[in-house]
């Protein structure tokens, strides 16, 4: 065999390993995309359920008759014979908070997902009226798929972020959403976008 013929029988072998190679290549890249998307969904699911969470949760509180009052603190007597109680609003104590953390996320089949044309976001919006009004869901689509991971992330939220919703919620906070969601937590890093009426 020649010197030029080895030449491009290596080169053959060479392109054939290329080729070879290709559909690997394609694989990988194609399974790589997949994993940024589906990345990129569960911190849209997380992002949509916080900011759902709090939704729920202002709109609870607002339920509760301001007026009323609970009394907390220590009932134990001092040594100086006083007692350290004070009277806050039920709305915003602690044990009313707790109470409604454990339902919220129940609410979380009341919302469908929409996505941003732009950018192929998904947020998710409030699909059936707190009222019984009708609603516009021209925009927003009812999966029980959706609604279920919702459910869970919310679900997950409230147990590990209990402390920081009873700190943003024992106070009238402005802009919960993006302080807890953005700021606090990180579960939404492209949510200072997002409008703050969106839910």
């Amino acid at each position: 065999m020649s010197v030029q013929q080895s030449r491009i029988t290596a080169r053959t072998r060479c392109s054939m390993r290329e080729i070879a190679l290709l559909p690997s290549l394609c694989l990988l890249f194609f399974l790589l995309v997949s994993c940024c998307q589906a990345a990129r969904q569960g911190q849209d699911i997380r992002c949509g359920a916080c900011r759902a969470l709090v939704d729920e949760m202002e709109w609870a509180i607002s339920q509760v008759d301001p007026k009323k009052t609970i009394q907390t603190g220590s009932f134990r007597i001092n040594p100086d014979g006083s007692q350290s109680i004070r009277e806050v609003p039920l709305a915003r104590s602690e044990g009313n908070l707790l109470e409604l953390m454990e339902s919220v996320c129940e609410r979380m089949e009341d919302y469908g997902e929409r996505t941003d044309a732009a950018d192929n976001r998904k947020s998710y919006v409030r699909i059936k009226s707190r009222n019984g009004e009708a609603m516009d869901l021209s925009e927003a689509t009812l999966d029980s798929r959706v609604t279920s991971s919702l459910k869970f992330a919310c679900e997950a939220i409230a147990e590990q972020h209990e402390d920081e919703l009873i700190e943003f919620f024992s106070h009238e906070t402005e802009n919960v959403k993006d302080k807890l969601c953005s700021k606090r937590t990180d579960l939404c890093d492209h949510a200072l976008k997002i409008p703050h009426d969106e839910l």
